[in-house]
């Protein structure tokens, strides 16, 4: 993306190894999906930085261009879109949200 928004969202991106797009902010969530992820992150022990999409209208709708994925939150781990929240959760139940960290070089308080 060329755009001025698909501009930032790549450099946030690229900025921080772990990154959520998320509605609200990781204190206080806008959204019950949102909240998950964060919960599990933390859960995790993962260093994270979160983007409020609601914040941006153009973050907003240009994310779900930007990884042609339709909802919000959006997860991205080294640069590499992980998924939503329904995966994201799957991933965690499964340990293969914790493995992929670690593969990646993430630390996790949980490592």
């Amino acid at each position: 993306m060329s755009t001025p928004a698909g501009q930032r969202i790549q450099a946030l991106i690229e900025a921080n190894p772990v990154m959520l797009f998320m509605k609200g902010t990781a204190d206080f969530p806008q959204c019950g999906f949102s909240a998950r992820v964060v919960q599990i992150l933390n859960h995790i022990g993962v260093p994270f930085k979160t983007e409020n999409v609601l914040a941006d209208p153009e973050i907003r709708e240009g994310i779900k261009i930007f990884s042609d994925w339709p909802t919000i939150p959006q997860l991205y781990v080294r640069g590499e879109f992980v998924g939503g929240c329904d995966i994201v959760s799957e991933m965690a139940q499964s340990g293969e949200l914790q493995t992929m960290l670690a593969e990646k070089g993430i630390v996790t308080a949980s490592a």
